[in-house]
Order: structure tokens, then C-alpha cells, then sequence
């Protein structure tokens, strides 16, 4: 069982940065890939990006290429989302997510979910 818990999410003008952190609870958590989704109001909820299980592979949506950052410090059991240039159209909570496989391109199977942090970008 893991229990993931995200922290980092406010209130933020178009332009800026926020970094969002998710900690884990068990011993297993450096042997599951790692991702970030979100979902924005009215909409489906959607993949972000995804790290393997020692940081050596990422992955991101095409709409966070080169904004937004994923790490992880399997030491300290947390993930890390870094984003930059922060659009109105990246408002949505965002969720940690944990796939049992140590290397998931688009976590397609996500074994447990966080309970998400809202990100609000104004213009």
C-alpha cells in the first residue's frame, strides 16, 4: 500500500513557478514509477508527465514540454513537479500518482492516486 500526499499548489500569475512535491508512504516507493496528472474544471482528467522508478526516464505531454520539470528523491520517498511559465490553461488540481511498474510512458495503469492540490494561474 502506498498513500501519496501532494503539497505546493496556490494562487499564481501567468508567467510564474510553483513547484509541487508528493510524499510517499512506504518502503516500496522507489521501485514504482511516478507521474503527475491533472484536471481542470469541466474536463477529464489528463496525463502531465511521468518519471521511472530511478529517475533515469521521463516523460511529458506535449502542453508541458519544456515548462515543466519532473524529479524524484527516492531517499526522501517524494516526487517533484517544477513548472515554469505558468499558463491560465494549466489551472487544474493536480494529482500524484504511483504505477506498480518501475517505467510507465504515460501511466496507464496507475495503481494509487494522491488526493490532488489545486494550481490557480490568473492572467
Amino acid at each position: 500500500q502506498v498513500q501519496l500526499v501532494e503539497s505546493g499548489g496556490g494562487l499564481v500569475q501567468a508567467g510564474g513557478s510553483l513547484r509541487l512535491s508528493c510524499a510517499a508512504s512506504g518502503r516500496a516507493f522507489s521501485n514504482y514509477a511516478m507521474g503527475w496528472f491533472r484536471q481542470a474544471p469541466g474536463k477529464e482528467r489528463e496525463f502531465v508527465t511521468a518519471i521511472s522508478w530511478g529517475g533515469g526516464r521521463t516523460s511529458y505531454a506535449d502542453s508541458v514540454k519544456g515548462r515543466f520539470t519532473i524529479s524524484r528523491d527516492n531517499a526522501k520517498n517524494t516526487v517533484y513537479l517544477q513548472m515554469n511559465s505558468l499558463k491560465p490553461e494549466d489551472t487544474a488540481v493536480y494529482y500524484c500518482a504511483a504505477d506498480r511498474t518501475r517505467w510507465s510512458t504515460a501511466m496507464d495503469d496507475v495503481d494509487y492516486w494522491g488526493k490532488g492540490t489545486l494550481v490557480t494561474v490568473s492572467s
